[in-house]
């Protein structure tokens, strides 16, 4: 894995050193499908080396936000930018240099059933990076035994629980060793256990790999174990931007409401992976 990422303040510095851009910025972004506005003048910075978990009900944007970001979807107006990049305004050759830097896992994991664990990690590799077979595979262990799913190398999807899939999927994410990871609803079907165990591990490559999070949710208990900030979006835009407690002493009648239709009670259940 990559060296620690400095976590100073994007706004802050010194005369002796050069403020620290944002890992992502969204300026403005505006996207509709046909007569329905998805995003609506959304802007939105994240810090490095933090996780930012983006929270709000299903169609507010959060999906449609995390493909502008990886250069799947343009914006109809506004700007997109990734690692100090513009990205919106790329050529489709030009933006498969960006997405390296995007490691994403995806709701469901998307893992190939028909491919080994090994097999899956390895596709992207092939794809992409110019390594031998053994550093290919060096690669695919370290990132495997990241998510605790050393050994695993041979198994099918399959033959996997529904927590190890969500693991694998997230070594294969690593694999090509990103700055930033984007997760979609990354405990969704998972019991509470499992989703711990999630959490936990999104927690360890920020802690320990300085890696720069986006985590797009509507599970409050999960968001409460693994932000540094958290961001509300309706209608398409940012309705609240802070802590939990910030969130909580929003006036905006939709935060109050939100956060009282899925009151999480405590997050402080014992992690079994």
């Amino acid at each position: 894995m990559q060296e620690a990422i400095p976590t100073s303040d994007p706004a802050e510095g010194s005369a002796n050193t050069r403020p620290v851009s944002p890992a992502v910025r969204l300026v403005g972004v505006n996207k509709a499908f046909g007569s329905q506005t998805v995003l609506d003048d959304l802007d939105l910075d994240l810090e490095r080396g933090r996780t930012t978990v983006v929270l709000g009900p299903s169609g507010c944007g959060k999906s449609v936000m995390l493909k502008h970001i990886v250069g799947l979807l343009r914006p109809d107006a506004g700007e997109v930018w990734l690692e100090g990049r513009r990205i919106d305004q790329l050529s489709e050759r030009e933006l498969v240099d960006a997405r390296l830097a995007v490691g994403l896992l995806f709701q469901m994991g998307a893992l190939f059933d028909s491919m080994t664990v090994q097999q899956n990690l390895d596709f992207p590799l092939r794809e992409h990076a110019r390594l031998s077979r053994a550093e290919r595979l060096e690669r695919i262990n370290a990132a495997l035994e990241t998510v605790d799913m050393g050994k695993s190398n041979g198994k099918l999807p399959a033959q996997l629980s529904g927590g190890q899939r969500k693991r694998v999927a997230l070594a294969r994410a690593l694999v090509m060793r990103p700055r930033v990871l984007l997760y979609d609803e990354p405990t969704t079907g998972l019991d509470p256990i499992r989703a711990a165990g999630i959490d936990e591990l999104v927690n360890k490559l920020t802690r320990d790999h300085g890696m720069t999070s986006l985590v797009v949710t509507h599970d409050l208990v999960s968001a409460r174990r693994v932000a540094d900030r958290m961001v509300m979006l309706s209608g398409g835009r940012v309705v609240a931007d802070g802590s939990y407690a910030d969130l909580e002493g929003s006036s905006e009648p939709f935060v109050r409401a939100f956060l009282a239709a899925n009151n999480p009670g405590e997050a402080g259940a014992e992690v079994i992976t």
